[in-house]
């Protein structure tokens, strides 16, 4: 796998490229949870492919420009009012955009290119500062890099308070639209904050039981909290197609056609991860997922910002280790369709309302997201096709991303963080309770495991 650096031209702030308004964009109370107040990077990586422009950076920058016409809040800067609530201004300074070279050609960094990517640090831009300071700053970062085959990678830092994954996705597919010769992209955004903002007068009955162990802790001595976060390992386990099929087969019948891959491979990685911690049996155990909500909120069609309700579950170490997978798979398929309801939906908003200015705290939760549609997979830029992406940064939280393997199969990593002894232990379950026959297959099999290190 090759190692490079990028040849990096000076950051530029891009504006749009028509005149917007000057005004003050409210945020919802989902957006302004504390938890949001943060960047996110991801890399996307795309082959050569249709009518390549001659200077892909600059078609790009093009399409960037006219994209905030209409996602022109994007190009202001948060500020923080008397409340301790955030809000837009939307001043027209612009987000910041990199152009960038690399003497490597794409398949020189692996083939199939599979996360963790290799140098991902050369392909973001490198004056995001720190991503936990939101104030005063661009909500946008953008580094476009070409490779020697005439390949490129995008690489972004987005703010989570302003939009979720969803409304990113929204963005950079508008992105591609007008890249590709659209005259207005083909989803408009739709601001309007107000919908999800508290109740009055509030209620948040439904919530708080649910929510308790993120408002309050969960009470358990979490070992990856009280571990250097330099010292736990972090690996990227990989499954493909024939793997989650099998673990399909364990869904029980009334399930098969509701449950999702992203449940399955959660349900196992959750129970896997569980044994690997060693709490004891009677102890109860949380996981904590985001689920998109817009259904349920009514929100229209366009809506870019936060409508992340957050799941959390609860059970017993015996309970969840115990016994058949099938029943796993179905605590974490039926809890999650349990809570989804427009109630619990409206009562989370007056909870994370009343929370202003307090995180979360996931001590003794297990956090996993599913970004496999976070990057690049889908987007037509007219030219380009997407081979890889995802979420680069490695955190306690699990990540589930879209990747390919060398036949061109759709496949998911999903990420993983603990001390090194327990990841041994994680491994050891997972091949033993659940992957034997992968693991037994030819070299050439796709499961496999990787260090982001490596």
């Amino acid at each position: 796998m090759a190692t490079f650096v990028t040849r990096r031209s000076k950051p530029e702030l891009v504006t749009s490229s028509r005149p917007t308004p000057h005004e003050i964009k409210h945020l919802s109370d989902l957006d302004d949870l504390r938890n949001h107040h943060e960047y996110t990077p991801v890399v996307s990586f795309f082959l050569s492919a249709g009518a390549m422009p001659e200077d892909t950076a600059k078609a790009m920058r093009v399409a960037l420009a006219e994209a905030l016409v209409h996602y022109y809040p994007l190009a202001g800067r948060l500020r923080e009012l008397p409340s301790g609530k955030l809000v837009v201004d939307c001043t027209e300074e612009g987000v910041v955009f990199v152009e960038a070279e690399a003497e490597v050609r794409l398949a020189e960094l692996g083939e199939p290119l599979v996360p963790p990517f290799p140098c991902v640090g050369e392909l973001l831009c490198s004056d995001v500062g720190d991503p936990r300071v939101v104030l005063g700053k661009p909500l946008f970062f953008m580094q476009v890099t070409r490779f020697r085959c005439g390949g490129f990678a995008v690489g972004l830092h987005m703010i989570r308070c302003i939009a979720d994954g969803f409304g990113w996705n929204q963005f950079i597919r508008a992105i591609a639209d007008l890249a590709r010769g659209e005259t207005v992209p083909l989803i408009l955004p739709v601001w309007e904050r107000e919908l999800l903002t508290a109740r009055v007068p509030a209620s948040i009955a439904c919530a708080s039981p649910v929510f308790k162990p993120l408002v309050e802790g969960s009470g358990i001595d979490d070992v990856l909290y009280s571990t250097p976060f330099d010292s736990l390992v972090h690996r990227l386990f990989h499954f493909g197609p024939g793997e989650i099929a099998r673990l399909r087969s364990h869904v029980t019948a009334h399930l098969r056609r509701s449950c999702t891959d992203f449940e399955v491979l959660t349900a196992v990685t959750w129970r896997c991860r569980t044994a690997a911690l060693g709490y004891e049996p009677r102890r109860n155990v949380y996981i904590c997922f985001p689920c998109n909500a817009r259904d349920l909120l009514h929100v229209p069609e366009g809506y870019y910002g936060n409508a992340d309700l957050y799941c959390v579950l609860e059970v017993s170490v015996g309970r969840l280790c115990g016994g058949q997978l099938g029943r796993t798979i179905e605590l974490v398929c039926g809890g999650k369709r349990s809570l989804l309801t427009p109630e619990y939906a409206r009562s989370m908003v007056d909870l994370v309302a009343s929370m202003r200015g307090r995180r979360l705290v996931f001590n003794g939760v297990y956090v996993v997201s599913d970004v496999t549609h976070l990057g690049g997979d889908g987007l037509d830029f007219g030219w380009g096709e997407w081979v890889a992406g995802g979420v680069v940064a490695p955190t306690v939280a699990s990540f589930h991303m879209r990747c390919k393997n060398a036949d061109g199969e759709e496949g998911v990593a999903v990420s993983m963080v603990l001390p090194g002894a327990m990841m041994e232990r994680f491994e050891e379950e997972l091949a033993c309770r659940v992957l034997v026959p992968y693991m037994q297959s030819e070299p050439s099999s796709y499961f496999t495991t990787m260090s982001w290190g490596a």
